[in-house]
């Protein structure tokens, strides 16, 4: 283990929200001094979506279980989910965002597609994030609106890039070269997630958060809250700290 840190701690949390089907789902897996934590918020509905977000996570973390890189294991996962919709006759229904955050001894990484987020916190300090791939983040990109306005844009759901349309090239996305040392903080989460609760509050909960439980815990309540009286998406979340 890097002699800059002691240790990596982790929690996560997962709630249906006002829907009766919980469409996230989330994992972790350590294999010597790697971490993988991967998160899926599933799209389409009528339970398809939670189909989708499951087996992603389950075929991507069971390939690099097996000794495959996490690039080639989302490439398994997305051909295998196209195949297994043709199987069930679920070609427009069964789709899922995937994000995943890979620690080494001394490096992290982002790989993800859609518009669950990655976020970087270090000394308590938001710094940044994994860009959605959407409509709403194409037009900030094009400066045609703030990155602030994304959360309330009308087309907040419409997504470039998921798992399960086809690809005519790979599109999930890389973030590398992150080197961890003391006091750095991962928050991988569903839009049902960030969509309630910004980089202010989150930086904010992060000072006085002992673990990544206390932290989890503390943004829920700010959730729920901005939540209340809407029909609340699912939201799920994992806390990584790096101390």
């Amino acid at each position: 283990m890097n002699k800059e840190y002691k240790q990596i701690s982790y929690d996560s949390l997962s709630d249906p929200g006002g829907r009766g089907i919980n469409e996230d789902y989330l994992e972790s897996l350590k294999i010597g001094d790697h971490y993988y934590f991967v998160l899926c918020d599933g799209l389409g509905g009528h339970g398809n979506g939670n189909i989708a977000s499951h087996f992603v996570v389950d075929q991507v973390l069971g390939c690099v279980q097996q000794g495959m890189s996490v690039e080639d294991s989302i490439l398994f996962a997305q051909n295998s989910l196209l195949e297994k919709q043709k199987i069930e006759q679920a070609e427009g229904s069964m789709k899922t965002t995937l994000t995943c955050l890979e620690l080494s001894e001394s490096d992290a990484r982002f790989l993800y597609v859609g518009d669950s987020r990655i976020y970087l916190f270090e000394h308590h300090r938001y710094r940044f994030r994994s860009k959605d791939h959407s409509v709403p983040q194409m037009l900030v990109e094009r400066g045609s609106i703030r990155d602030k306005d994304i959360r309330h844009h009308e087309d907040r759901s419409r997504l470039l890039r998921v798992m399960g349309t086809p690809w005519d090239y790979p599109k999930y996305q890389v973030v590398d070269g992150i080197r961890l040392h003391s006091d750095v903080s991962f928050l991988l989460c569903s839009d049902g997630f960030w969509e309630l609760i910004d980089e202010k509050m989150m930086s904010r909960t992060l000072r006085k958060a002992k673990t990544p439980g206390d932290w989890l815990r503390s943004m829920e309540n700010i959730v729920r809250k901005n939540g209340q009286g809407t029909n609340m998406d699912n939201y799920s979340a994992i806390a990584v700290f790096i101390r």
